[in-house]
């Protein structure tokens, strides 16, 4: 359906996202109400008058499992929202004797205190609306109804989403980036003359509601020009800047000659190979210095915590050895891999060089970020050049 149609302009042009990820959310919220509605049935009992579950907690679901880093899905947002509207539910209930002018005027003021404590969370109107509309069995409960169920079902809902979301990979309550979070508030440039006072001037002129992070946004834009980058920056591939006549190292290499190696070839990194020269994974310099405690005789040594924690993963001791303290699942290269992309992924992992393989994953070479970004520049600049010197003649004249 064309978005720039009548019928289109009704339906929202949501991102895309993976099949997992619509398998996550929809498991997160069998999983949250699944686990709220039975510890809550423990609690009061199955044969009890109190309400166990309430319908708003259904519509909460949707934001903490299926949206979990949108403004409206965060703790406070859930809490604050249901216990602020709960509380005005039952009070317009109390004090209104008509229930349509009650249930209008509880929502109404829900959404106005919401907003002015930056908890506002959409189901917190049905919160407001279900304790007015919901019948004698709630309103003889007065402002218990705001404690229970309101309080202890929001909680519940809170706990499961808190722990499904971040075992399952996600980061809740919902962190901006990092890129984002230090760069907002200073003023940061985020190129083609834009950083994030912009982002505020230009927040403040919609002067409504968007349903996403000033951190999120922030991110959005510095990874959209990232790639508008990307894609100015010409053909020069990894294979034309990689250095094939490059060390690497097996795992069961002792530390010592890692950073014999190290020091000796002036790298940052040096791959590790099987004897297939398939690579396994890469040890840095940050490698020996973050993951090692203590040297000897001017080589790294494994510290007792290391040790223990190796025992455990592997049910062995360690050996000393690079295999105790490479980085697994590194970054890797192909060789057709655009010389500016490859400098982007390097950024994202941390390393200033990187490994080039083949398709069966046997090593070639290894490629240096400076080298990549210095030919992604002459190839910005190339073609942005004048082809034509009388041309460029008549723009200097």
């Amino acid at each position: 359906m064309k978005p720039g149609t009548l019928i289109g302009r009704f339906v929202p042009r949501m991102v895309k996202v993976s099949l997992l990820e619509r398998a996550r959310s929809a498991c997160g919220a069998l999983i949250g109400i699944l686990c709220t509605g039975l510890i809550a049935r423990s609690a009061v009992g199955s044969g009890a008058d109190l309400p166990i579950l309430i319908a708003p907690m259904g519509a909460s679901a949707v934001l903490l499992f299926a949206v979990p880093a949108s403004p409206l899905a965060q703790p406070w947002s859930i809490l604050g929202g249901n216990i602020v509207a709960a509380l005005v539910g039952v009070t317009a209930a109390a004090q209104i004797g008509d229930v349509m002018m009650a249930g209008a005027v509880a929502v109404s003021v829900s959404i106005a205190l919401m907003m002015l404590l930056g908890c506002l969370h959409p189901p917190s109107g049905a919160v407001a609306l279900t304790a007015v509309l919901g019948g004698p069995a709630i309103r003889s409960l007065g402002y218990t109804f705001v404690a229970w169920p309101v309080g202890l079902n929001s909680l519940l809902l809170l706990v499961c989403a808190l722990i499904f979301n971040n075992v399952t990979g996600r980061t809740y309550p919902h962190a901006a980036p990092v890129e984002s979070r230090n760069d907002v508030g200073s003023g940061a440039a985020m190129g083609a003359g834009l950083n994030a006072a912009d982002i505020d001037a230009a927040l403040a002129q919609f002067d409504e509601v968007l349903d996403i992070d000033r951190g999120d946004l922030h991110a959005i834009l510095r990874r959209a020009q990232v790639h508008a980058s990307l894609r100015q920056s010409g053909q020069t591939t990894c294979g034309a800047l990689v250095t094939r006549t490059t060390r690497a190292i097996a795992p069961g290499t002792p530390l010592r000659d890692a950073l014999t190696v190290l020091r000796q070839h002036r790298l940052t990194m040096v791959p590790v190979t099987d004897e297939s020269a398939r690579v396994l994974g890469v040890v840095t310099q940050n490698d020996l210095i973050d993951k090692t405690v203590g040297w000897e005789r001017r080589a790294p040594r494994l510290g007792f915590g290391r040790r223990i924690a190796l025992m455990f993963q592997r049910g062995r001791a360690p050996d000393g050895t690079v295999a105790d303290v490479m980085t697994t699942g590194s970054v890797t290269l192909q060789p057709a891999i655009a010389a500016g992309t490859a400098a982007w992924l390097m950024k994202q992992g941390g390393l200033h060089q990187a490994p080039v393989v083949g398709t069966d994953g046997r090593l070639i070479g290894i490629v240096d970020q400076m080298d990549l970004i210095g030919a992604m520049l002459a190839d910005i600049a190339s073609e942005h050049a004048v082809p034509d010197r009388r041309v460029a003649g008549l723009v200097n004249g």
